[in-house]
């Protein structure tokens, strides 16, 4: 890391945007994981997990609503800036020197409040719920594909009563329908795009030193990313002491008593270490099960299972004899085979004089068999 510390200034603390990227990445491989688990499982158990499959989007963010605020609460950080050894911090109102910066650190100063873990939830768990819900109504609209919207009625081809005012405001409101969802489709595809160079922007100028953010909305919270230090874990080593310190004074069922007791946040905190498991065994599973896949050749050849060949066919009584003839002669001219050329019964000879044989007879000149000209197989020797 110390080429990333002198990219990012000098500063020990401020992570590299190749950490921040990662962990980005880890938390956008948490919901296919997941929702390919659910999927294996459903198939097995669909009446209590094929609704929950249906509505994934909303199991998924219900779920890491959870997850993120125990981990905001708990470590000052999301379960992948966690995972990653990175925490948030409130942005200091006077910014020390960067010689300082190791110094002098105050955790209870840089601990987040409850409107921060508040604020940290809606772009953690909201933000990407409401963009996978948007990709998802876009899909459903045809994507790219340049259909015309066939859900709404056209105004001009509807007829009604005049005097029907219900059935006008019907079809005013299915027409105003039909057109928001054809400017969605159409100006999507364009928000989206200037959503993810806005992001790019701000990565480029994170990496040269140019914000202290690596998202714009890192700054509206007035929250930070900072590298775990050692203060950071004292806290958990004098929870592990705690437990420790009741089993040797209380004994065995104070110290089970308070385990149970702390079972879900045990739970909760083992989560960094067996998501990550899951994404790894899912992705293992991917690579192992895909066609071109090397791991494939440890279990078939690589071609494939071993095909038997055919049983031979017998010479017919009145076909050309070919015992006594050299190997390497075509039993239809007696000279070395030219240009080779197999036909079904398994036989060899010239080819012009397979073709001229097979266009005249129709049949193997040594079995009898029924052959026709496509059936003709050069061999390459």
């Amino acid at each position: 890391m110390e080429f990333f510390n002198d990219v990012a200034g000098g500063d020990p603390h401020r992570p590299s945007l190749f950490e921040l990227v990662a962990q980005e990445q880890l938390r956008d491989l948490l919901q296919p994981a997941l929702k390919y688990v659910l999927s294996v499982f459903a198939q097995s158990y669909p009446r209590y997990l094929l609704r929950v499959v249906n509505k994934h989007e909303e199991f998924y963010a219900l779920m890491m609503f959870f997850v993120e605020r125990y981990y905001l609460r708990e470590h000052n950080a999301s379960f992948a800036e966690n995972f990653y050894g990175l925490k948030r911090r409130r942005t200091p109102l006077i910014h020390t020197e960067r010689a300082n910066a190791a110094t002098g650190i105050d955790i209870e100063l840089e601990k987040l409040r409850p409107r921060d873990i508040r604020r940290s939830l809606l772009l953690l768990v909201g933000v990407p719920y409401l963009r996978a819900k948007a990709h998802d109504y876009y899909e459903q609209l045809g994507g790219g594909a340049d259909t015309n919207d066939t859900t709404a009625p056209r105004a001009d081809s509807v007829r009604f009563h005049p005097h029907s005012l219900a059935s006008a405001t019907g079809i005013t409101l299915l027409t105003i329908a039909g057109r928001l969802r054809r400017s969605f489709k159409q100006l999507y595809p364009y928000a989206n795009s200037a959503y993810e160079l806005w992001l790019l922007a701000y990565n480029v100028a994170y990496l040269f030193d140019k914000t202290n953010f690596y998202r714009p909305w890192l700054s509206w919270i007035e929250v930070d990313l900072r590298r775990l230090g050692p203060e950071d874990y004292v806290q958990p080593l004098k929870a592990t002491q705690t437990l420790l310190a009741l089993l040797k004074t209380r004994g065995i069922i104070a110290f089970t008593r308070r385990a149970l007791l702390s079972a879900p946040r045990l739970l909760l905190q083992s989560l960094k270490y067996l998501l990550p498991m899951s994404i790894f065994f899912v992705k293992f599973l991917e690579w192992w099960y895909a066609p071109s896949s090397p791991a494939r050749s440890l279990v078939t050849p690589p071609t494939g299972p071993a095909i038997p060949p055919p049983k031979l066919i017998p010479p017919h009584p009145k076909g050309l004899k070919i015992s006594g003839r050299a190997y390497g002669e075509c039993p239809i001219c007696g000279s070395p085979i030219a240009n080779a050329t197999a036909l079904p019964s398994g036989y060899v000879f010239c080819y012009r004089c397979a073709w001229a044989y097979v266009d005249e007879h129709g049949k193997c000149p040594v079995t009898f068999t029924r052959v026709g000209l496509w059936q003709l197989r050069k061999v390459l020797i």
